[in-house]
């Protein structure tokens, strides 16, 4: 399944289609492109070991996001507030906008 990676901005909500986290909604973090994956914020947590270092002297196991396909997240509408497929509309000759397929709605701010 390929996705547009143009689809995706940092800052936006989504929620996840499938995995361990179906059904949650979190704010993405990163874009991937090259790697066709996306980080969102407190989804899909791993356990990372690590030594202790300047920042964490006592080291140990801490969560952090890790990213995850493109393909197994939805774009939520911050207008309508459902999951919705991600438009372009031309707004004047060259500049395109994301829209929502649902409401019709622009999703950038």
């Amino acid at each position: 399944m390929t996705v547009s990676v143009k689809k995706f901005k940092k800052g936006d909500t989504v929620l996840v289609l499938a995995g361990k986290d179906k059904g949650r909604r979190g704010k993405v973090l990163r874009v991937l492109p090259r790697e066709q994956k996306i980080v969102v914020e407190n989804l899909n947590l791993v356990k990372r070991h690590t030594r202790p270092t300047n920042e964490n002297p006592q080291g140990g196991i801490i969560e952090r996001p890790a990213p995850m396909p493109i393909g197994k997240v939805m774009v939520v509408c911050s207008k309508c507030n459902k999951p919705t497929r991600v438009g372009m509309a031309e707004k004047e000759p060259g500049k395109f906008v994301r829209t929502c397929k649902k409401c019709g709605a622009g999703l950038d701010k």
